[in-house]
């Protein structure tokens, strides 16, 4: 697969707690210069890269981040503040102490509120997969349809693990079309990044693609100016 194939379907992610406006900067200019599909950041920098950026580049964040645990209202206030501030693109964490006590109609409940807040916007639903059963996965694909999310997102990399291929490929057999697949949370190589496209995966959520595709380019420059600087009949 091209590498520019691969570049337009990551979210080019940086949700570190005490990430610079410098490094959003940053974080936008690889954006716009390697094309990707949109740069994760968090709430407080999306007003600020919106101005920046402009439409050259579809602006993602997060709510109830890391862990979930906000109650619907606070979410959806937070969905709407983020899409007022510039927003395209909305992940946003489900609550787990739901899914483990089968509160499965007061889930359906919180993504229907999110999304009635994120009309227009995508919605990508982060369940977190390292800490569920894979019957609660299969449940969530259901109830991440019936919501009309989206995507369904394996995880938000702040947890006990990221995507597994294992998790990519139930995802895709368990949710129907209109609901698409984003792997997120290690995923360091080309390799990975491919095998999770192959196995149905639609977004990747990863920073390290963008810093491959940085490294190929300072090894293709540096290998052209070593042959421009080699003597004659060498």
């Amino acid at each position: 697969m091209e590498l520019k194939e691969i570049l337009s379907r990551c979210d080019h992610t940086l949700l570190r707690q005490d990430a610079t406006v410098a490094e959003i900067i940053q974080l936008c200019d690889e954006g716009m210069r390697y094309g990707v599909a949109s740069v994760c950041i968090p709430p407080c920098h999306v007003a600020g890269a919106k101005r920046y950026v402009g439409d050259k580049l579809r602006i993602c964040t997060v709510i109830g981040f890391p862990n979930g645990y906000s109650t619907p209202k606070v979410k959806a206030f937070e969905a709407q503040d983020a899409i007022r501030n510039g927003a395209d693109e909305i992940d946003m964490v489900i609550n787990l102490s739901m899914v483990k006590d089968a509160c499965w109609e007061a889930l359906l409940d919180e993504m229907k509120t999110v999304r009635e807040f994120t009309k227009g916007h995508v919605l990508k639903v982060i369940i977190e997969t390292c800490l569920l059963t894979d019957e609660e996965k299969r449940m969530l694909c259901s109830l991440v349809a019936a919501a009309g999310a989206d995507y369904i997102k394996t995880s938000t990399g702040f947890s006990t693990g990221g995507a597994t291929r294992e998790d990519v490929a139930l995802m895709r057999e368990c949710c129907p079309d209109a609901v698409k697949v984003k792997a997120s949370g290690g995923i360091k190589t080309m390799q990975d990044a491919e095998d999770f496209i192959a196995l149905g995966a639609d977004r990747l959520g990863t920073s390290r693609i963008v810093k491959l595709a940085i490294e190929q380019e300072k090894a293709a420059e540096a290998a052209a100016a070593e042959t421009e600087d080699a003597p004659e009949g060498e």
